[in-house]
């Protein structure tokens, strides 16, 4: 039976990020119409469920992979917005982040320095505050 499965699956793409999101996404909405009831979830979830076993059987494995490839640039878009503002978060126990006046460039100052003289690095403009 999996070499039947085997054979059956060579030349097709398979499963990628983008089928496992829409898989994911077509598994809250089953959820979700379970305790609504709702007709339209219903209607979305099973196309929603089609939609992933076409990409994974589908032969044209050009079409799917750039599909996918455009599916993860807005997903690192999203994620590296979230991971900027963890790490900033983490940083404001320890360091002061001022920006430039002329710039706008961030500059991480340690706390506990008292009152510095501070260099803007990309335009060399001075400026003074307390950390």
């Amino acid at each position: 039976m999996r070499e039947k499965l085997r054979n059956f699956m060579i030349g097709r793409y398979g499963v990628d990020d983008l089928s496992k999101f829409l898989m994911g996404f077509a598994l809250v909405l089953c959820i979700l119409d379970i305790f609504v009831n709702n007709a339209i979830l219903n209607i979305l979830f099973w196309m929603l469920l089609i939609y992933v076993y076409f990409r994974m059987l589908s032969r044209s494995y050009n079409k799917r992979y750039q599909e996918n490839m455009k599916f993860l640039k807005i997903k690192n878009k999203v994620v590296a917005k979230f991971d900027s503002q963890k790490w900033m978060m983490q940083q404001r126990k320890t360091h002061h982040i001022y920006k430039c006046p002329t710039c706008n460039q961030k500059i991480r100052i340690p706390k506990g320095k008292g009152r510095i003289c501070i260099t803007c690095p990309k335009c060399k403009t001075e400026f003074t505050k307390t950390s």
